[in-house]
């Protein structure tokens, strides 16, 4: 007999009286509130409404049994293609059970390949990712982009292949752009927004 499923109780969520003017045309929105991720009334509503969700997931059986096989399945090493800059060949490898791919780089290909970044320490609780990598024609300088937390917005900054540091190029507000190095190495081409207004940032970070 198959056992009768627990019940759940939905935290109320509020109706507001919210309403747009389409031309003459009344619409109403009365969840219009939540789309404030950042205020006291919507932050308690999702812990609401997580505490629900995680509460009757962890009670699944098969749930700890799934998550083995799948982590067994998952654990082999992953290589990317590698490809040539200049006299320097690169490529992303992954452990097995990483978080993210690391960059290697190495002179020959007999040579012992050397770590150019792992992204899995760019931040201690994994939120910040690679977003984006580019190359110069010699092979020598690198520039790359991360972002935090899935935010669209980047930051880009520059490497020196040969020492494996960062240079002092730090660029902000980048967005849906990538860079392309010109044939000299002396710069590379991107494109960037305005830096928005911190009180209205939601409304015109896009324009």
């Amino acid at each position: 007999m198959l056992d009768s499923k627990p019940s759940l109780t939905y935290p109320t969520t509020r109706q507001g009286d919210h309403v747009d003017d389409y031309h003459g045309e009344k619409v109403a929105d009365p969840y219009r509130w939540l789309e404030d991720p950042n205020s006291e009334e919507t932050k308690a509503w999702i812990q609401a409404q997580n505490e629900i969700t995680f509460a009757y997931l962890q009670q699944i059986p098969a749930r700890e049994k799934l998550k083995q096989r799948l982590t067994k399945l998952w654990d082999f090493a992953k290589y990317s293609t590698p490809y040539k800059q200049g006299n320097r060949y690169f490529y992303y490898k992954n452990d097995g059970l990483q978080n993210q791919s690391v960059l290697y780089v190495l002179d020959d290909l007999e040579d012992q390949p050397e770590v150019l970044l792992d992204p899995n320490t760019l931040s201690e609780d994994g939120t910040v990712a690679l977003s984006g990598v580019s190359i110069s024609e010699d092979g020598n300088l690198m520039a790359y982009g991360i972002s935090t937390s899935g935010s669209d917005w980047q930051e880009w900054k520059v490497r020196d292949v040969n020492t494996k540091q960062d240079l002092d190029d730090h660029l902000k507000w980048v967005k849906f752009s990538g860079a392309s190095w010109t044939h000299d190495h002396k710069g590379f081409f991107y494109s960037r927004y305005n830096e928005p207004n911190e009180n209205t940032k939601l409304e015109d970070s896009n324009y």
